[in-house]
Parts: C-alpha cells; sequence; structure tokens
C-alpha cells in the first residue's frame, strides 16, 4: 500500500474515533441516568405500594366499624320520694302515705312496697292498687307521677293477726317504669311504730 494513502487512511479513522468517541461517552450517561430514574420511581411506588396504602385501608376499616357501633343512649331519670305517717293502736295500723316524683322525667307508674315487721289479719280487702304480697307485705302502684306536681295518694286502715306493742315498717319503691334513681334515700324509710296511736312520720 502507498505511503499517502497508508496516511489518509488513519487521519479518517483517527477522525472517526475523535467523533464518536465523545459521543459514546454521552449514550452512556445517558443511559445511566435513565437507570437511576427507574430504579428511584421503581422504588417509590414499592414504597407507596406497601406503606400508606395499608395504613389508609386501616383507617377507612377503623372510621367504618366506628360509625356502625351503637351510640349509648342514657335511660330515663327520676327521683321519686315517699313521705307520711304510720299509726298503730289496738291491733289496727293506719298508713298515709304520699309519692311524687322530683325528675328530672316524669313516670307513667311507680310501684310501692310497705312490708310490716308482724303479720296482718287475713281476709282484709285492699284499694284496688293494692294487692298482698305475703301476709306481711303490701305492693300499691302509685299512678302516673308527673314532674310538675303530680303526687300519688294512698291510704290503708288494716288489722295485725294480733295485739302487738310495736312494729315497724319498710317502705321502698319497688319499680319505677325503668328509670334510675340517683337519690335513693328519700324513697327507703324504716319506721318505728308503738302502739300508742300517735302518727309516726317518715
Amino acid at each position: 500500500m502507498p505511503w499517502d494513502t497508508l496516511t489518509d487512511d488513519l487521519s479518517e479513522y483517527r477522525m472517526i474515533c475523535g467523533y464518536f468517541g465523545p459521543m459514546r461517552g454521552i449514550r452512556k450517561g445517558v443511559l445511566g441516568v435513565a437507570l437511576v430514574a427507574t430504579v428511584v420511581m421503581g422504588a417509590s411506588a414499592g414504597a407507596g405500594a406497601v406503606g400508606p396504602v395499608p395504613v389508609l385501608e386501616a383507617a377507612t376499616e377503623a372510621a367504618t366499624e366506628a360509625a356502625s357501633m351503637p351510640v349509648p343512649v342514657v335511660g330515663a331519670e327520676a327521683d321519686v320520694a315517699h313521705h307520711g305517717h304510720v299509726s298503730l293502736w289496738d291491733g289496727r295500723v293506719g298508713v298515709w302515705l304520699v309519692s311524687e316524683n322530683l325528675g328530672p322525667s316524669d313516670l307513667s307508674q311507680a310501684t310501692v312496697r310497705l312490708a310490716f315487721s308482724v303479720p296482718m289479719a287475713g281476709g282484709q280487702e285492699l284499694p284496688p292498687a293494692c294487692l298482698w304480697s305475703s301476709d306481711r307485705v303490701v305492693s300499691c302502684r302509685t299512678g302516673e307521677l308527673r314532674v310538675t306536681g303530680g303526687i300519688g295518694e294512698l291510704g290503708l286502715d288494716l288489722r295485725t293477726a294480733g295485739l302487738p306493742d310495736e312494729l315497724t315498717v319498710d317502705i321502698t319503691t319497688a319499680w319505677r317504669d325503668g328509670a334510675a334513681d340517683r337519690h335513693p334515700g328519700n324513697d327507703r324509710h324504716r319506721v318505728l311504730v308503738l302502739a300508742t296511736g300517735d302518727p309516726y312520720v317518715f
């Protein structure tokens, strides 16, 4: 091969290498950046699928469960009070009882229970709102008890089985139409009654 031809070919080869050499570097750099971006995006997508999504699902499930839970409802409250007096003389027992509702809720009905420490004579009739629970216990309905001044009045004239010198009577509210009473002290009384005929007030 002539020397001139070899020189020309060598120069042409150097020119080609000088042009494509930097191009290879640029192509490698661009490819590297693309790969890094792909890896980062893939990692971010993976982190999003593993992290926030389950937390969001758990929060949604918790909110749904809380919304479906029943809301507790506070029941009615009524402060029932009983007052009156009891007398004992010659084997006879006189009871005068007044029941009232101090609120805050009205009552359609309540039941008062009177338990005596001695037995009563059999065959005695009671008022229509009362019945014998035993020979020592009488239970009576009070009727409707409204907060605004509604009261129930009860009068009993009973005979004891003997002639006791004294007796006790326990007065309690047996039922108050399902209402709660936060002040039960004024509807529970124990009264000691002597056979003097005097009214013993509770």
